[in-house]
């Protein structure tokens, strides 16, 4: 009885596989794994701070893999893990009326995490004119890329950042340009 169901169990993947084909069933695990969750309010922000939608979305996967109530031991809060500094920072060119003590639980608020961290990464991009770059300062600090830039440790331009010192940066920016190309890959 038990190999019965293990053969229908294969039967039954195997029409699937053949009626779907292969490729369409990649897409659809992809899909499952690279989802676009709160996808309304990253379309606005995208649009509003004109970053690729693609971007944030790859964003979001690697910072909190689309939990908002993520929260980092160094204390970065929320779907796109903004510092409340960074985020109090970034508040002064919105309309967000938001206080220093209303802060610490409306960075959870999805529409106001996504707005604000779309809007910093927007001003990184701008900044550096290179994604790479202003991808290296979200996770390691503006201050910390301009001194490696100014020590020549890395390119402007975002060319090599395979220098980037440390370890955990480094890994979190080729993390999210993969994420970035599969996003565009799987949605356009």
């Amino acid at each position: 009885m038990k190999y019965k169901k293990i053969i229908i169990l294969l039967l039954i993947i195997f029409v699937i596989f053949i009626l779907l084909g292969p490729l369409q069933i990649q897409k659809k695990v992809l899909m499952k794994i690279y989802p676009k969750e709160y996808e309304e309010i990253v379309d606005l922000n995208s649009e509003k701070y004109n970053v690729d939608k693609n971007l944030i979305f790859a964003i979001i996967k690697a910072e909190s893999n689309f939990n908002e109530k993520a929260h980092s031991s160094k204390g970065a809060k929320g779907l796109m893990q903004l510092m409340e500094s960074t985020a109090k920072d970034v508040l002064k060119g919105t309309q967000i009326q938001i206080t220093d003590e209303e802060l610490e639980e409306k960075i959870f608020d999805v529409n106001i995490n996504i707005e604000l961290g779309t809007k910093y990464i927007s001003t990184l991009i701008e900044k550096y004119e290179s994604i790479e770059i202003a991808l290296t300062a979200y996770n390691a600090g503006i201050g910390t890329v301009n001194n490696w830039i100014e020590k020549g440790i890395l390119k402007s331009d975002g060319s090599d950042i395979e220098n980037i010192p440390y370890k955990e940066t480094n890994t979190y920016v080729r993390k999210i340009l993969r994420d970035y190309k599969i996003y565009e890959d799987l949605y356009g």
